[in-house]
């Protein structure tokens, strides 16, 4: 909330007016008024809520739609100068088949300055392209063909980077389903391979695609700060990205690309354990999810964040608004099932929010939902974990059929996969036989000391059962 209000406050006076009209004649007078209020007046949440009479999820909306707006319009103003080179470049070929010599080349000098300043590349290499036609008779000609070269595998060198990071986020995807350590060498080669393309220019752009990348690596699958000191801290590196998006600010992609680093930054801080920091960016990632899970998974792996919601929510005691509050934030999200561990992970996101607010029988529509639209025969551990998780529902739900069904599949699921391999899935099974069993003496007892071995055990892939909450009142749910 914030930012927003920071957002609201810099607005120069012809940009707020204009909002405001615009909100004005699209009927959006609750809109408009929570503008004014948060520009003109030092009004509380709870003040402002009070005079539109809206409850706290009708506020949230509100304020969620107001900032979409506030985005659209900004970026509006953003994108009119590029949409005017763009023009200017699309009609390259009539300036010189109409224009003199002289005229040509000047338009096009002065046109390479303002795609310098934008850093379009690919836009630049059609404008040296011309210019080396222009002085094929000129010394100039030499120059104007290297400059041509230099962008064109300047152009394939950017290319490559945004390839390498769609890449390394759909294979860090599977990697968190497997924790396997060949997926995690291809990890570390794809993170080499990305420090090696933007070593190959001093270029803003590649530092920032390298950051993305660079970043989410040390964190999640490094595990923290390296201890090579040649490596950039990270937060040296999301100071030098924030001045990079303030210094092209007119950049759509950085224009986007900041919702990415705000991620980064919360799970940054969120890593170390500085939640005071970790929250200023929370509520901002919070209201962007729908979009993040949905236009940036090329970018990082926005799945990460329902788990920092989740453990966010668990550490601050407010897990059980979760639940209510999705509805409003996913209303407009599609999720992709060919995305399988982003899938899975929202699966089990929404029905992990489910279980806090005891509606077992929806969570267990997530979890059959999701092993009825994909396979998970690949990641045996993964699938295990899902339906333990499946049958801790059903065990809350007392369906004994349903319950003693799964529970033998699982049994021979661990045969398989080995008792070793899946220790803690083999405990929670015995925890949840207590649970259902018609024998009610010691059961608390039984469960607690059963829980004692199962929170000592570590695994290193995907384990949606963590994000329970192993409290008394697990205990006493599971006791009655």
């Amino acid at each position: 909330m914030a930012k927003l209000k920071n957002i609201i406050k810099q607005l120069s006076d012809k940009d707020y007016e204009a909002i405001k009209d615009s909100l004005i004649e699209s009927s959006a007078d609750k809109s408009a008024y929570l503008l004014q209020s948060l520009r003109e007046r030092s009004l509380s949440d709870a003040k402002i809520m009070d005079e539109l009479d809206v409850n706290t999820n009708a506020y949230y909306t509100l304020r969620s739609r107001l900032n979409q707006k506030i985005e659209e319009y900004l970026l509006q103003q953003m994108e009119s100068p590029r949409t005017d080179i763009l023009k200017k470049v699309a009609n390259i070929n009539e300036i010189i088949f109409t224009k003199k010599k002289d005229i040509a080349i000047a338009t096009l000098k002065k046109l390479e300055k303002e795609l310098l300043d934008y850093d379009l590349s690919n836009e630049l290499t059609v404008v040296y392209k011309s210019l080396k036609k222009l002085h094929i008779n000129s010394p100039d000609y030499f120059n104007y063909s290297q400059l041509y070269n230099r962008h064109v595998a300047y152009m394939l060198a950017v290319d490559k980077a945004e390839d390498l990071l769609a890449e390394y986020f759909k294979k860090y995807g599977y990697y968190t389903l497997s924790g396997d350590d060949i997926d995690k060498l291809e990890l570390n080669l794809l993170m080499k391979e990305m420090g090696n393309v933007s070593a190959l220019y001093e270029s803003h752009r590649l530092y920032v695609y390298h950051s993305c990348m660079a970043i989410f690596h040390r964190l999640f699958v490094e595990g923290g700060e390296s201890l090579d000191d040649s490596q950039e801290p990270i937060e040296d590196i999301l100071d030098n990205v924030e001045k990079i998006f303030e210094s092209y600010h007119l950049d759509s992609i950085y224009y986007h690309l900041n919702l990415v680093f705000e991620f980064l930054k919360l799970e940054y801080y969120n890593h170390y354990g500085v939640y005071r920091k970790a929250e200023k960016y929370f509520e901002e990632v919070n209201d962007a999810a729908s979009n993040l899970l949905t236009n940036y998974t090329q970018y990082t792996y926005p799945a990460q964040f329902l788990i920092t919601k989740i453990m966010r929510n668990i550490r601050y005691d407010t897990i059980n608004e979760v639940y209510e509050e999705n509805e409003n934030i996913f209303q407009d999200y599609e999720f992709d099932v060919q995305d399988t561990p982003s899938f899975v992970t929202y699966s089990i996101y929404h029905a992990v929010c489910c279980y806090y607010v005891e509606k077992y029988s929806e969570g267990s529509r997530w979890i059959n939902k999701l092993l009825n639209e994909v396979s998970l025969k690949k990641y045996p551990l993964v699938l295990l974990e899902i339906k333990i998780m499946l049958a801790l529902l059903y065990c809350l739900m007392r369906d004994y059929d349903l319950f003693n069904q799964l529970i033998n599949s699982i049994q021979r699921h661990i045969r398989l996969v080995g008792k070793d391999k899946c220790e803690h899935i083999l405990i929670l099974s015995k925890i949840l036989k207590v649970s259902i069993s018609e024998k009610r003496k010691n059961k608390e007892q039984k469960i607690k000391s059963l829980l004692d071995k199962l929170n000592e055990i570590k695994t290193d892939h995907f384990t949606p059962i963590k994000l329970i909450r192993m409290d008394d009142d697990f205990i006493d749910r599971l006791s009655v």
